[in-house]
């Protein structure tokens, strides 16, 4: 791996709260462990994230701070690496901008990663911002609240807050991250009112869920979705039930507010089913008064450009969640839910309940998304363009032997590949270049997209779904460097899809 030299010269910022020292790292100035919040310990445990307190002198910023309490092994065999410490205090983000920008507004974009909400850090290897930065792109990305920690409801912590239930304390933490941006990036060479936010898996999922929150209207001005799945949000009455049984758990009947914050902080990540989050966030808060999926379906969702898609065996994930993709089938086979027939015809030669099941959970679970939201797009009269993510290392083609994994895409989209095992020990020319051409085109997004925009240039001009078009760009095709424009792209297995979405029917 080649990392650049960190030069001894500081790069000195001042913001709100005080002076940050950063490193100069080859031709980006990177500060590390900023707090955009105070810690939420103690009393502040399952509260809205307070702001964070100034401090005198120079405080240093170049060491990543505490990832949230979660799995270690989990993370680094599926999460993008070792997210180092843990601690509750976590609530810090990362910059990368270029070395120098003075006087510039820079478009800035804001990283969610992902994790099922119960894994990942802002500093992980592969979300290293120096590609972006080298584009002229300001790259943030924030470490948030997990597992229970981020999401909990119960009755003793109902009414404490005076401006309405709250359960979903990650996205609150998302929103005080953009908030905090929106103050204080402009001290950086940022754009405060060109912030792209974007994400992927439960962090793409976190950008729909903010584009459908009344909270975080005007925060962003643009979104990309990576990877976001169909899931829908948990109902705040399920939730509820479950952080009662919770606190039974822990010996707590009746547990009180006061009890539920002296548990320690670690003692939750372990919890497993059916005391363990799903990876989705819950609905009848203030940040989510309704579903995400039926803003999306109404057409309420904030009126913003999306860029949106997903890679090309994500079906790669579900094993992780118990899910036997034959079985899959088979039980449609068995429970006549829907035509097991209709499936076939929509997968015309695909043979084996093991492949159909793939592709079908891969389509219902991620392809189908993209499909929902560009439509949802065209209903408010704003861009969207779709991807479909199909590339993959020469080295790695018969590992990967039915495409991009779920989460394969984003050492692309952040042109780190050459820092990211395995890839980076056997990269070749022809990768990086895909690489470096999947992150111009991101960049171009930030640059550029409008709500007026038809295209962005790339490699290949990519067009909007605008005006009824339906129009996907693969990049990558049959695991290829290739870049095309598809007509619409799997449109009958889409729509069928979204009419079971619809009624949230689940195969899973």
């Amino acid at each position: 791996m080649e990392k650049p030299e960190v030069r001894s010269e500081d790069a000195l910022v001042e913001i709100a709260q005080g002076k940050l020292a950063g490193n100069l790292e080859g031709d980006a100035a990177v500060f590390r462990g900023i707090p955009f919040a105070a810690p939420p310990v103690g009393e502040r445990r399952w509260r809205a994230p307070f702001p964070p307190e100034a401090w005198e002198g120079v405080r240093s910023a170049s060491q990543f701070s505490p990832a949230c309490w979660q799995s270690l092994e989990y993370c680094k065999a599926v999460g993008g690496g070792d997210p180092g410490q843990f601690s509750e205090d976590c609530l810090y983000l990362n910059i990368w901008k270029p070395a120098d920008c003075a006087g510039n507004k820079l478009p800035v974009m804001v990283w969610l990663h992902g994790g099922g909400y119960t894994i990942g850090a802002g500093g992980l290897t592969p979300y290293d911002g120096a590609g972006f930065a080298s584009r002229g792109v300001i790259l943030v990305s924030i470490n948030y609240r997990l597992g229970h920690l981020g999401f909990f409801a119960h009755p003793s912590l109902e009414g404490e807050d005076p401006d309405g239930p709250l359960y979903n304390f990650a996205l609150m933490d998302q929103i005080a991250a953009l908030r905090w941006v929106q103050e204080n990036i402009s001290a950086f060479g940022g754009a405060a009112d060109n912030v792209t936010l974007f994400g992927e898996s439960a962090g793409g999922r976190s950008v729909l869920s903010l584009l459908a929150s009344p909270l975080a209207a005007g925060l962003f001005h643009k979104a990309i979705v990576q990877s976001a799945y169909t899931l829908p949000d948990v109902d705040r009455n399920m939730a509820i039930k479950k952080g009662i049984a919770v606190g039974r758990h822990f010996g707590l009947e009746n547990a009180t507010a006061e009890q539920l914050r002296a548990l320690p902080a670690e003692a939750f990540w372990p919890l497993e089913a059916p005391l363990n989050i799903g990876p989705a966030p819950i609905c009848g808060d203030r940040v989510l008064p309704e579903p995400m999926l039926d803003t999306f379906f109404a057409g309420k969702q904030h009126p913003l450009p999306v860029m949106i898609g997903s890679n090309s065996d994500e079906a790669s994930v579900l094993s992780y969640f118990g899910i036997d993709l034959a079985g899959q089938i088979d039980l449609l086979r068995r429970e006549k839910r829907f035509g097991l027939g209709l499936i076939k015809l929509l997968y015309p030669g695909v043979k084996g309940d093991v492949e159909l099941g793939r592709q079908v959970c891969r389509d219902m679970a991620f392809t189908t998304m993209g499909f929902v939201v560009m439509q949802a797009q065209q209903r408010i009269g704003q861009p969207c363009w779709r991807y479909y993510f199909d590339y993959v290392a020469e080295a790695e083609r018969e590992t990967y032997a039915n495409g991009a994994w779920h989460g394969n895409e984003v050492p692309y989209v952040f042109d780190t590949l050459h820092l990211t095992p395995p890839a980076c020990d056997y990269v070749t020319e022809d990768d990086l270049a895909f690489s470096a051409r999947a992150c111009d085109y991101w960049a171009e997004f930030a640059r550029k997209a409008t709500s007026s925009s038809d295209w962005l240039e790339g490699k290949l001009r990519w067009p909007a779904c605008t005006r009824r078009r339906d129009r996907t760009m693969l990049l990558g095709v049959n695991k290829r460097a290739k870049f095309s424009i598809i007509n619409r792209f799997m449109r009958l297995r889409m729509q069928l899809f979204k009419r079971v979405m619809r009624h949230h029917v689940k195969l899973m």
